[in-house]
This record gives C-alpha cells, sequence and structure tokens, in this order.
C-alpha cells in the first residue's frame, strides 16, 4: 500500500456514524492521564469561581478534553475520541467528581505541586497530540502545531469560560513548551525511534522546560505599549 493509500484509508475511518481509528495502548494511557490531570486543574478552576458541581463538571470536561477535540476535528478523526470513546468523558468526570468530593483534601496540596501536575498535563497531551496528528498522515510541522493544540486548547476553552484572559498568551513558555515536546515526537517517529522512547523524549523536554520557565520565570519577548 502506497503512503498516499493509508494515509487515504485512515482519514476515511472518520466518515460515518463511527470512528474505526484505535490509538495504540501507549497513545491511549498517555491521553488519558492527561485528561485527567487536566479535568483536576478544571474542576479547581471552577470552585475558586464559586460554580456549583454542574458547572465544575462542565469546566472539567472541557478543560481535559477540549484540546483533544479541536485536534480530533482539525485532522479528520471524527467523531472526535470524546465523544466516540466513553473512555475519555469517563475519566474528565472522574477527574471533576474528585475535586467535588475531595476538595477540602485537595485544597491543602501546595501550589508547587499544583505547577507540577499542570506541566505534566501539559506534557502528556503535547505529546499525544502530536504522536496521533502523525498517525493520521498530517504533515510534520502541523503534526508539531497540532501537539500544541491538544496541550493547550482545553486551558484556553477553560479560561473563556470564565471569562478570564487565556493563559496561554501570558504564562511563562506555555505553549512554547508544548511545540518543544510535540517537535522531539515528531521528529522522532519521522526517524523511525521506538515510539515509547520519543514520547517519553518529549515529555520530558516539555515537561522541564515548562518547571524551568517557571522557576526562572522566563517569558517570550513582548513589546511595552508606550504611556
Amino acid at each position: 500500500m502506497s503512503e498516499t493509500a493509508g494515509v487515504e484509508e485512515r482519514t476515511s475511518r472518520g466518515v460515518g456514524r463511527f470512528n474505526l481509528y484505535h490509538p495504540d495502548f501507549l497513545l491511549l494511557i498517555v491521553d488519558l492521564m492527561g485528561a485527567f490531570v487536566f479535568a483536576v486543574e478544571g474542576g479547581l478552576a471552577a470552585i475558586r469561581s464559586d460554580l456549583d458541581i454542574l458547572g465544575l463538571l462542565v469546566i472539567a470536561f472541557a478543560t481535559a478534553l477540549g484540546g483533544g477535540m479541536i485536534r480530533d476535528v482539525l485532522i479528520g478523526a471524527i467523531p472526535p475520541n470524546s465523544i466516540r470513546d466513553w473512555r475519555y468523558p469517563a475519566t474528565a468526570l472522574l477527574g471533576g467528581g474528585a475535586v467535588f468530593f475531595c476538595f477540602r483534601l485537595i485544597q491543602e496540596v501546595p501550589p508547587n505541586l499544583l505547577i507540577t501536575l499542570d506541566a505534566a498535563g501539559l506534557a502528556l497531551c503535547a505529546i499525544a497530540g502530536a504522536g496521533k496528528a502523525v498517525e493520521f498522515g498530517i504533515n510534520p510541522l502541523l503534526a508539531v502545531m497540532m501537539g500544541a493544540v491538544t496541550g493547550v486548547g482545553g486551558g484556553t476553552i477553560r479560561d473563556i469560560l470564565l471569562n478570564r484572559v487565556p493563559g496561554v498568551l501570558r504564562s511563562d513558555v506555555y505553549a512554547a513548551a508544548a511545540l518543544a515536546g510535540a517537535l522531539v515526537v515528531v521528529v522522532g517517529l519521522r526517524f523511525k525511534v521506538p515510539r515509547w522512547v520519543v514520547m517519553t523524549a518529549g515529555a520530558v523536554v516539555c515537561f522541564v522546560l515548562r518547571m524551568v520557565a517557571v522557576w526562572q520565570h522566563w517569558n517570550l519577548p513582548k513589546m511595552i505599549a508606550a504611556p
């Protein structure tokens, strides 16, 4: 089978009522781990915004799965995994529910640990997004962008729903860290490096870059408006 025919076969699986695409086990686990971490983060943000349990679950769902849904629509994986596979919404709702019922315990978690969890979620979602884009035959440059979209999309939707400036537009090297991790995955897969190796390396690069950026207060260049 030619490469073009293979791409057409993978993308055509999204046509019709059910998408026949099934991610490999490693990609699935990474995707679900990232979704759970972001669901917890979204739930915490909802509680700080004084939302009820329904609002909390909506925010947790959007934070956990919003980036993946945008990615799947853009690469032609329709319907998105978060709609087709019950494990995704179950994971998101589990994370949100855990925050609601265990908030007194979770609110005592040190802020630095929450930043670490956020960096872990960003890394997991970015590499999973890039890996899936590559499987669907997406151009390498765009596959890197899809990794970043997966990592930051859910948090952006969360901030918009909570009427806040999206963190990706103001946080220290946030989207850039997702791009770096996704780039490692795409390049590694391009050169036929074992998947588990490139996904581990991509996650480490994204996580470490994000944590160092927070520690050192790194920011991308920006213009200062004249008074």
